[in-house]
């Protein structure tokens, strides 16, 4: 074959290539573009910041291409997996690690009840059966309520509860304070709890609900909760609840800078919304002063929340 031949039938076969590398190169910015938009307060950041894990589903295809097309291309796919992987870091679950159970330490659970459900009894027979020493419910009604603090009358008897948000311990209470963190309404509350390795400042927090075009309520109560959180001067610190935000939403921003989120154990993500098909995580455990935080979740009672269970150590 002549060189005059071998020409066109090279770039022939060069042409495809070079529009893959152009096509992996345009999808790879495009998914850097959304992480960074991610950190943007707001709506724009809060809708990235929940379909942000999934997105880890378009990062295989990504790099597949890549290694494909030419493996000396896989750099394309590396610096979305680097992005994304980096912007999720706090959320992904550690394989390593083993879930919470029995030891010393202090044992926590919470969960939203689902208001109506009737699940109240249910969720803090199956919570308190795990051992934990501190129980924390969200979305309370005056039914689930009256059940909750019957159910855990003898084995807690330290509890506290102020409007859609209760607490109940087995180690004694020493302060106690109802919060609106800026609602008007009072959603979450603030108890010191002596417990045997010392006092712990517990938060509570029923987040107010996200709706398209009305989250500054939402918003505003996280940032208000980051406030009290970095003025609390409490050696250890637990917040704990329902928050209606994802782990990477940056409304969760005053409090993450303030407090570490317990960690997962396994493969999987660990979202608990909703119940029946888990699609993300908007109930949380926060801390502080702890030298390990192991979470799980757990299903109790009916509720369309799956609760957490978190031992907090060292």
């Amino acid at each position: 074959m002549s060189q005059a031949t071998r020409d066109p039938v090279r770039a022939r076969r060069t042409a495809p290539r070079r529009g893959a590398i152009v096509a992996l190169l345009v999808t790879a910015v495009a998914l850097v573009a959304i992480v960074l938009l991610g950190a943007v307060p707001g709506p724009l950041g809060t809708a990235i910041a929940v379909v942000l894990p999934w997105l880890g589903f378009a990062l295989v295809p990504l790099v597949v291409g890549a290694l494909l097309v030419r493996p000396r291309t896989a750099w394309i796919a590396a610096v979305p997996v680097v992005a994304w992987t980096v912007a999720l870091w706090g959320f992904l679950p550690v394989p390593w690690q083993g879930g919470p159970g029995a030891g010393d330490g202090l044992l926590v659970a919470t969960q939203n009840v689902e208001a109506g459900s009737g699940t109240g009894a249910a969720s803090a027979r199956t919570l308190a059966a795990d051992g934990a020493q501190l129980l924390a419910f969200t979305e309370l009604d005056a039914d689930s309520g009256a059940a909750i603090a019957d159910e855990l009358a003898d084995a807690y008897p330290h509890a506290y509860r102020v409007g859609t948000v209760g607490v109940w311990s087995r180690y004694p209470i020493v302060d106690q304070e109802a919060l609106d963190l800026g609602l008007g309404w009072k959603r979450a509350l603030r108890v010191t709890v002596e417990a045997p390795s010392g006092p712990v400042s517990v938060y509570v927090v029923h987040a107010a609900s996200l709706r398209p075009g009305a989250q500054s309520a939402r918003d505003g109560m996280l940032s208000a909760l980051g406030e009290r959180i970095r003025d609390d001067r409490t050696p250890r610190v637990v917040a704990l609840g329902d928050f209606n935000a994802v782990s990477t939403d940056p409304a969760l921003a005053s409090i993450s800078r303030e407090l570490g989120e317990a960690r997962f154990g396994g493969l999987a993500p660990s979202f608990t919304w909703p119940a029946s098909f888990p699609a993300v995580r908007i109930d949380h455990v926060f801390q502080r002063g702890f030298a390990e935080a192991a979470a799980k979740t757990a299903a109790a009672g009916r509720s369309d929340h799956l609760a957490i269970i978190t031992a907090l150590r060292g």
